[in-house]
């Protein structure tokens, strides 16, 4: 209907289609055989004339149906000067107008239309939808909430107005109402997608899996297992989880599916299972860069590093624009081979010339080039190191590694009063860093600070028995990295 699109994609109906309006007029759906004298009731002159006038709206109306808009208006310019304030004749001219993508010319016909006769909701409706078009929000609001108001119990007034709500982010606003729409029409495939994930969205888990559940009965469909999925995985069910994700991905092959079914066994450790999942998605997607990093991770999961690196710079290769490859890499870096560690900054260098200011590409860029220098860098790598780091720090304010690497080079140059200032900047932002306390610590007894000194250190003492082991720690990355590669895919499907 209004906001109804046919074409199922991963998020709302509503990103899929720019409101085309599918409307019943108010002359075409029974008004039109007893009201072709109110269309012409304050025209006078001869019957004849009268007669033409009705052959030229009718004519019109047959033409607007028939998708020949410029034909149309031209049929029906000359009778509306003789009605001005005929309903359906102001109702069909805004349509038409519309129609030929004249969304300003249309509005004031529309509106007067609903001043004309404001009890029906059909003329709201087709109002709403050129305010949307037009970005005037609040306005549509008012009419789709008095359509509404007008038609509660009819599917097209509730649908429309949760859609509109969708597209506000109204989320909770827009449940109501899409639900009233599905209970009336219990089989409407879009409407029950969007109140699912609507519902998800709002943490209303159970009322969306049982709304996936009746829509599976009805339309069984790989997307509605996929976001199923979803919801099982928020719920922590993860092996009905994983199920769901299987399910739709042997439903519906789309690289999209089978991606979502790699990382959610991914997120599980489980990664000799992933690893065959991103090999078949590979085989079926060869130039998914996606599908790469996923292969990527699993193979540095099982500890393959040097192959998942091969992996991550084949997809850097793939989409050079693309961070999450050599963030990833720069995690990793500490893993691998020499002869990988040489293709990994040639990748840092040419993102960064290519102006991608991204602070965790600067910041692994500028730690691989430091690590790769030793303890003795030349000069110019060392001012180049610094300049990466001073400029990943001030990209993001939360960075308290770069404050931190951004210490230690100041302290390693034996400038203590600098890096005593990017130790408690590091602090400012995460005061639960043993290392920066430690590193704090000698700075400051350096400088003869030596009671601050020993305040850092006992502070040390008491953060390092929290920190979590090296298995752990991997463990933790690889699932946070998941999670921002999954979120990455879902902003570039939506």
């Amino acid at each position: 209907m209004l906001f109804e699109s046919n074409h199922p994609g991963p998020g709302f109906r509503w990103h899929e289609a720019l409101f085309v309006v599918v409307v019943s007029l108010g002359f075409g759906s029974g008004l039109m055989c007893c009201s072709l004298r109110s269309v012409l009731a304050a025209q006078s002159g001869s019957a004849q004339h009268l007669e033409d006038s009705k052959h030229k709206f009718q004519t019109a109306l047959t033409l607007y149906r028939a998708g020949k808009f410029t034909d149309a208006q031209q049929q029906l310019q000359a009778v509306y000067k003789t009605n001005p304030n005929s309903f359906e004749i102001n109702e069909l001219t805004g349509l038409i107008c519309a129609a030929l993508g004249r969304d300003q010319d249309a509005t004031p016909y529309l509106a007067k239309a609903v001043r004309i006769n404001p009890n029906l909701p059909d003329a709201r409706t087709a109002l709403a939808a050129n305010l949307v078009r037009l970005h005037r929000m609040t306005e549509a609001e008012v009419h789709l909430r008095k359509a509404a108001e007008l038609a509660p119990e009819t599917y097209d007034a509730n649908h429309n107005l949760g859609e509109l709500y969708i597209q506000l982010n109204k989320l909770q606003e827009a449940v109501p109402y899409l639900k009233r729409a599905q209970d009336i029409n219990p089989s409407a495939y879009n409407n029950g997608y969007d109140l699912a994930l609507a519902s998800e969205r709002i943490g209303n888990l159970e009322e969306a899996r049982q709304q996936l559940a009746d829509l599976i009965r009805v339309n069984d469909s790989a997307e509605l297992h996929s976001l199923l999925g979803a919801i099982e995985e928020k719920s922590k069910n993860y092996l009905a989880s994983a199920a769901q994700f299987e399910k739709a991905a042997h439903m519906d092959p789309s690289e999209n599916n089978v991606f979502e079914w790699g990382t959610e066994l991914l997120l599980h450790q489980t990664f000799e299972p992933a690893t065959e999942v991103f090999k078949a998605g590979l085989a079926r997607y060869p130039q998914s860069s996606q599908m790469k990093i996923g292969f990527g991770v699993a193979q540095y999961g099982l500890g393959n590093f040097d192959v998942g690196a091969r992996a991550f710079l084949q997809a850097s290769d793939m989409n050079p624009a693309d961070r999450l490859p050599l963030i990833f890499l720069g995690q990793a870096y500490d893993n691998l081979s020499p002869a990988i560690k040489d293709q990994i900054i040639s990748r840092f260098e040419r993102f960064v010339q290519a102006d991608q200011h991204d602070a965790s590409v600067r910041y692994y860029y500028a730690m691989a080039l430091w690590k790769q220098a030793g303890d003795s860098p030349e000069p110019a790598r060392q001012v180049l190191v610094e300049s990466l780091l001073t400029s990943a720090a001030a990209s993001d304010a939360s960075f308290a590694d770069a404050r931190l690497q951004l210490g230690i080079l100041y302290a390693n140059q034996h400038k203590f009063a600098e890096a005593i200032a990017q130790y408690e900047h590091a602090l400012k932002i995460n005061s639960e860093n043993a290392t920066v306390h430690y590193r704090l610590g000698q700075s400051l007894a350096r400088s003869g600070a030596t009671a601050r000194a020993k305040e850092e250190f006992a502070e040390f003492e008491r953060l390092r028995t929290q920190e979590v082991d090296a298995a752990n720690k991997k463990s933790a990355e690889i699932q946070q990295f998941v999670y921002t590669l999954r979120q990455a895919n879902k902003a570039t499907s939506e």
